[in-house]
């Protein structure tokens, strides 16, 4: 029988009254993460190119940053410390370590600290891990012991969530046994587990001189998730899930929402979107070239990926979500 009362939907977009009530998406600044990344190399803090406003910081730079930060609202940081020596082999954490003690003793349980947990920023080859010795492969027990300690080094700087990006398989277990059993059980896990291999991380690589640079290894496709395959990502979510991750993330986020609603349906774990440098200089740039306009443009990135099922965002904007979310036009 034919539906004898026509479908009038634009009753549900008369207004903006009408438009806060019908919404299904609500944009939280509270859920926001910042990307934070500390150089030891540097004396003062240098734009990174393409990222409008961010900085490679330094120690002292990066507590005025996120001193700033607070004050407009923003409370969870996540850390990327950038060495300022490469390793071949006898790897050390000293700097990371530093830089923690340093914030922590700073702002306390002001903000949530997480920290990166990846050795991109430390191998002079550029790669995620140790590589074999002809360098065709990267080591996937070696590159896991050697995180797991990075790990425990963090644990004891006083970090409150790490944040494995690496890719290698079983690490989320290693790490979570570790701090278990050295009573660091408090401590989170964030995986990167499904995270991409990627054309949109150029500016994010400048930033942590972490560009792979080997002549056997020219890229990350060996370890990172392929964009054609959608059950690699969910499967290596629900297994970083059993292993013991409290998060997990899909990175990038805005080019991925398929995959972020689908792991949504396959874990009650949250889930975060990590909206990355490309996809950040991607808008960023279209507003200097008068394409779009700013704020309206990474709002409706955010909604998006939470439409898609998203709890987390991490953005370079995450320093404006407070204002721009009160402010947005419904």
């Amino acid at each position: 029988m034919e539906n004898s009362y026509p479908m009038n939907q634009r009753r549900l977009r008369s207004s903006p009254h009408i438009r806060e009530l019908a919404s299904t998406v609500t944009l939280n600044h509270k859920k926001f993460i910042q990307p934070l990344f500390v150089d030891e190399s540097l004396s003062i803090r240098r734009p990174i190119s393409g990222m409008n406003e961010i900085y490679s910081e330094t120690v002292e730079s990066v507590l005025r940053t996120i001193e700033s930060d607070v004050k407009n609202g923003v409370t969870k940081f996540l850390l990327f410390p950038v060495p300022g020596e490469k390793f071949a082999n006898d790897f050390h954490f000293d700097f990371a370590v530093s830089v923690i003690h340093e914030i922590k003793s700073h702002f306390g349980d002001a903000v949530w600290l997480a920290s990166d947990l990846c050795l991109c920023s430390y191998t002079s080859h550029g790669h995620c891990g140790i590589l074999n010795y002809d360098q065709t492969q990267l080591l996937n027990d070696a590159t896991v012991r050697l995180l797991t300690e990075y790990g425990l080094k963090l644990a004891g700087a006083g970090i409150d969530c790490i944040a494995p990006s690496d890719m290698t398989d079983g690490r989320i277990k290693a790490i979570r046994l570790q701090l278990d059993r050295l009573d660091y059980d408090y401590i989170s896990i964030m995986s990167y587990s499904a995270k991409f291999s990627s054309q949109y991380y150029g500016p994010f690589r400048d930033a942590c001189h972490s560009t792979p640079n080997t002549q056997n290894l020219k890229n990350r496709k060996t370890y990172q998730i392929s964009p054609l395959n959608l059950n690699d990502a969910i499967d290596s979510s629900i297994r970083d899930a059993h292993e013991g991750a409290d998060i997990l993330m899909v990175k990038p986020s805005s080019l991925y929402t398929d995959v972020i609603a689908a792991i949504k349906n396959n874990t009650s774990k949250p889930v975060a979107a990590y909206h990355v440098s490309g996809e950040y200089a991607s808008i960023e740039n279209m507003v200097t070239a008068g394409l779009l306009h700013r704020e309206p443009a990474h709002l409706e990135t955010w909604s998006a990926v939470v439409i898609s099922g998203a709890d987390i965002i991490i953005s370079y904007a995450s320093r404006h979500a407070k204002d721009w979310i009160n402010r947005m036009e419904v």
